[in-house]
């Protein structure tokens, strides 16, 4: 698969650059609060989210078990392949009538060195009604990729920071 490239952004003070992360995905654990709502209820609520960094991307949130509502997230029948992490299963939301097709996924066996990962859920904020880190209403980034997630302090070409530049 070939990657997209986007255009190069100098951080400002205090930001970092989502092209300055390894080729390679790196996991971080993150004790930010992260809050998902979808159909008006709360599906995700955590301290203990893992984030991945992968170059040219937003970071990507992973809610571990136990933090999202496990009865919302369905199993859809699309399963995707990450070069690096392995097979994800992608998953439905259902919040009563409301549904948001393939709005999430997870790796149900990741790869070894990606094992901290398995079974955590990482969302589509297009397909949500909001996503926050510590309050702050997350972005949904521009292009082909709408997993990871713009905050204040993540320098990418449309994130609040960069705009009027």
């Amino acid at each position: 698969m070939r990657r997209c490239s986007i255009e190069s952004v100098a951080p400002a003070p205090r930001q970092e650059s989502a092209r300055a992360c390894p080729p390679s995905p790196r996991v971080e654990r993150c004790h930010r609060h992260v809050l998902v709502v979808f159909a008006g209820q709360v599906v995700a609520d955590t301290r203990r989210a893992l984030r991945v960094l992968e170059t040219s991307d937003p970071p990507v949130y992973y809610v571990p078990p136990g933090d999202y509502l496990r009865a919302c997230f369905r199993p859809a029948a699309d399963e995707r392949f990450c070069e690096w992490k392995g097979v994800a299963r992608s998953f439905d939301i259902v919040v009563g009538e409301r549904v948001a097709l393939h709005a999430a996924w997870s790796y149900p066996n990741p790869v070894a060195r990606y094992a901290v990962l398995q079974d955590c859920m990482a969302l589509y904020l297009g397909q949500v009604d909001a996503c926050y880190v510590d309050g702050e209403r997350v972005r949904v980034p521009h292009g082909r990729f709408r997993g990871g997630w713009i905050t204040s302090d993540v320098a990418f070409p449309d994130s609040p920071a960069q705009q009027g530049r």
